[in-house]
């Protein structure tokens, strides 16, 4: 078994400990950057020289170079899509960029695994790929988070009172995690008592702290940077809000429903295939939508035990045994 990757941060020692072969390739997520050709010649050379049965591929570029140096190898070649580009409600932009290629490569692509009902569907009605299968995510260490903690502790290490409701929201400050329509909700709850926690780290942190200070939030909004305590922070946490704009399966929203935690996340592919409304947690599709929403939240009007307790039921159908047995069975067919 080897691993063709760009690396951009230390690997984890797994690989060394299971004397994988770790090839460095530039892969670069524009599709035109031109890393990507000296991309497509090394992996090219690799895949050559060691005539590997499988080929396994993941990420919209790197899948697409790789299929692409594949097509005229006896490698079967599996790409797992972790959520196309292309999408209802994606710019036109995407669509005319992305949709095509994809379109084209699924000649090459001997199994293509997908991870929501959108793409699934889609794949199966446009595109040209051997099989096409629905698996549930990237499967979660469910067994990991029954550990308990210390909940008083980890309050006041985060400087929050116990009597503070606190709202969590985790991803990468960019565009498309849209923490924006959060903070501009609260502003009309500035005299409840919350904390707006945000984990993670990215381009739009300048433009999140001077909203945050213009909005008159900054005793109640803190953006807590790279963390390595999520699971911690999740389960002191009173509501999980995900306001993303596009998703694939959000591994951040399966871990708050595993963790207890009761989940308001927009009205998304992705989203929509874990969250049924009013059963195991709310869906929105706007800023007015959020602000009836934590009307209810602050009143105490949501139904927060039902919905905690229908959301572990349902991601236990995503945990890693689950989906190791799917991908088990799809290697064997």
């Amino acid at each position: 078994m080897s691993v063709a990757c760009s690396i951009e941060q230390s690997l984890k020692p797994f690989f060394q400990d299971h004397d994988v072969e770790v090839y460095k390739v530039p892969f670069n997520r524009s599709p035109f950057s031109k890393h990507n050709l000296s991309a497509y010649k090394q992996l090219k050379k690799v895949i050559n020289e060691n005539n590997f049965d499988i080929v396994h591929t993941h990420t919209p570029v790197a899948s697409m170079i790789t299929r692409l140096a594949c097509k005229k190898m006896k490698s079967r070649v599996f790409y797992t899509a972790h959520g196309f580009h292309f999408y209802k409600g994606a710019s036109i932009i995407n669509w005319l960029v992305y949709y095509p290629i994809e379109k084209y490569l699924s000649r090459y692509t001997d199994t293509l695994i997908t991870i929501n009902q959108e793409d699934y569907q889609r794949a199966l009605k446009d595109f040209f790929a051997k099989n096409v299968y629905l698996v549930n995510g990237v499967g979660l260490p469910l067994e990991e988070y029954d550990r308990p903690i210390d909940r008083m502790k980890k309050r006041e290490e985060l400087g929050i009172a116990q009597e503070t409701k606190v709202i969590l929201s985790v991803g990468e400050l960019n565009d498309n995690k849209n923490h924006k329509i959060v903070i501009e909700a609260l502003k009309a709850f500035k005299n409840e008592n919350f904390k707006y926690l945000i984990c993670g780290i990215g381009p739009l942190e300048d433009d999140l702290i001077r909203q945050i200070n213009e909005a008159g939030l900054s005793n109640k909004i803190e953006l807590l940077g790279y963390r390595n305590d999520i699971i911690e922070i999740m389960k002191i946490s009173d509501l999980f809000v995900f306001p993303s704009k596009r998703e694939g399966l959000p591994v951040s929203v399966m871990e708050a429903m595993a963790n207890g935690v009761p989940v308001m996340a927009s009205d998304i592919r992705g989203n929509i295939d874990l969250i049924t409304h009013g059963e195991n947690g709310i869906l929105f599709t706007s800023t007015i939508d959020l602000i009836d929403l934590f009307k209810d939240v602050f009143s105490d009007n949501l139904p927060m035990n039902k919905y905690i307790q229908r959301a572990n039921e349902t991601v236990k159908g995503y945990s890693e045994g689950i989906v190791s047995k799917q991908i088990n069975e799809i290697y064997r067919n």
